[in-house]
């Protein structure tokens, strides 16, 4: 498997789409926070999902994750699922990408690359460990981020 990207902005300034489910449900939301590299010397994605996220409740419930990758021109419906929650409409619709069979979890047609990832850690993050303005400014009155790691088991690209 090779993946070659500037992981530095893939998430931070592209965006991503975190999906967890199965093709009879699922959810999937934009993240900004992620991370690629090894651990326990497996290649790695780690995400973070607020527990008060849809998607955490798929995230539970689900041995698979998927991290896909979009082009620019898919940027209008990153921002509809990064804004709009699954609980409350049919986002997946009004975004107008194509849901798509992702190995054991799902992903979009429209996705440049697909990270396929199996659950390996959980952990909820400790406001006390983190730096006091870091924990006022992002969790001050906000519901805490769990962190996912998952090993990343398959790389679909498009085409």
């Amino acid at each position: 498997m090779e993946f070659t990207t500037d992981i530095l902005s893939v998430f931070d300034k592209k965006w991503a789409l975190l999906t967890a489910g199965n093709e009879d449900n699922f959810n999937t939301m934009t993240i900004s926070w992620g991370g690629l590299g090894t651990l326990w010397g497996k290649p790695v994605a780690t995400v973070y999902v607020r527990t008060s996220r849809y998607t955490h409740d798929f995230m539970d419930s689900n041995g698979y994750f998927t991290v896909s990758f979009y082009p620019e021109e898919c940027r209008k419906a990153l921002g509809i699922l990064g804004s709009k929650s699954g609980r409350d409409m049919d986002k997946m619709s009004e975004s107008g990408l194509t849901p798509i069979k992702a190995g054991d979890s799902m992903s979009f047609k429209e996705a440049e690359v697909t990270l396929v990832c199996k659950k390996l850690f959980k952990q909820q993050l400790d406001v006390a460990n983190m730096p006091e303005d870091v924990a006022k400014a992002k969790y001050e009155g906000q519901a805490p981020h769990d962190m996912y790691i998952g090993e990343i088991v398959d790389i679909i690209r498009k085409g």
